[in-house]
């Protein structure tokens, strides 16, 4: 008899999870803290005077994204709002143009939504609908606004790839380019959204289907295979958002 041969599973360097977009489990956030994280981002940036809180929520953004080694986005939310911040303030202060000022105010809530969207995009990438499913489940959350966050996460990168099949076919035929969208804007419009609305429905349609074979709208409460718990990343990234919310309110009575 020949001895029997362990078998292991080939150790997955972090390059490589960062590579596929995936982050390992030590360094990734636990739904419900990158929720709470998410949710008083919002409404301290949304809020009058919610300027105030933009940089510590696009901090908290480069932050998440260093922890993601998402080095492309390290760099692009920073240049991204400075661009929306100087769209906002440097431009209607060169004219007194209603245009310019109307121009700065939509600028100025970009900047807004870039700041919250750091955020938003690193719970995206990192967070599986499983995973979000479990953790608001054991979080008691009531089962509405736990399918339809986990739909709303495996709906929104399906559209994201229809609309760029949808771009590319365009562009095979010749009808994609800013030189079709400017000559016949109209008919590239049309050109794009009739295809996209119909595959939405298809993905719609196949998303529902999955989410009922799963259980999701089941009165049974399912156990999870992993049970979400708390760790060292989430406590560490809750001393963060403390400390950035208490540096944003000594900078705002200094100020």
């Amino acid at each position: 008899m020949t001895p029997s041969r362990s078998r292991t599973a080939p150790a997955v360097s972090p390059d490589t999870l960062a590579a596929s977009g995936e982050t390992p489990r030590g360094r990734a956030l636990d739904p419900r803290t990158g929720v709470v994280i998410l949710l008083a981002a919002s409404i301290a940036v949304t809020a009058p005077g919610g300027l105030w809180y933009v940089p510590a929520a696009l901090a908290a953004g480069v932050l998440l994204a260093l922890v993601e080694r998402a080095w492309k986005r390290v760099l692009g939310l920073p240049a991204a709002a400075a661009l929306a911040a100087g769209v906002a303030f440097l431009l209607p202060a060169a004219a007194p143009w209603p245009v310019l000022g109307v121009v700065g105010v939509t600028a100025e809530f970009t900047l807004r939504l870039i700041a919250v969207g750091g955020i938003a995009v690193h719970l995206v990438r990192t967070i599986p609908p499983t995973r979000l499913t479990a953790a608001l489940r054991a979080a008691r959350v009531p089962s509405a606004f736990t399918v339809s966050g986990a739909v709303m996460l495996r709906f929104a990168p399906t559209i994201v790839s229809e609309a760029q099949a949808v771009r590319d076919a365009m562009w095979l035929r010749g009808l994609g380019g800013w030189a079709a969208m400017l000559r016949r804007p109209l008919r590239a419009i049309e050109y794009f959204t009739v295809p996209l609305m119909a595959s939405s429905l298809r993905a719609a349609e196949d998303l529902s289907a999955s989410a009922l074979l799963r259980g999701l709208g089941s009165e049974a409460r399912p156990t999870a295979m992993h049970p979400p718990r708390l760790g060292p990343m989430d406590a560490a990234a809750a001393g963060v958002a403390v400390l950035l919310a208490v540096a944003t309110l000594v900078w705002r009575a200094a100020a």
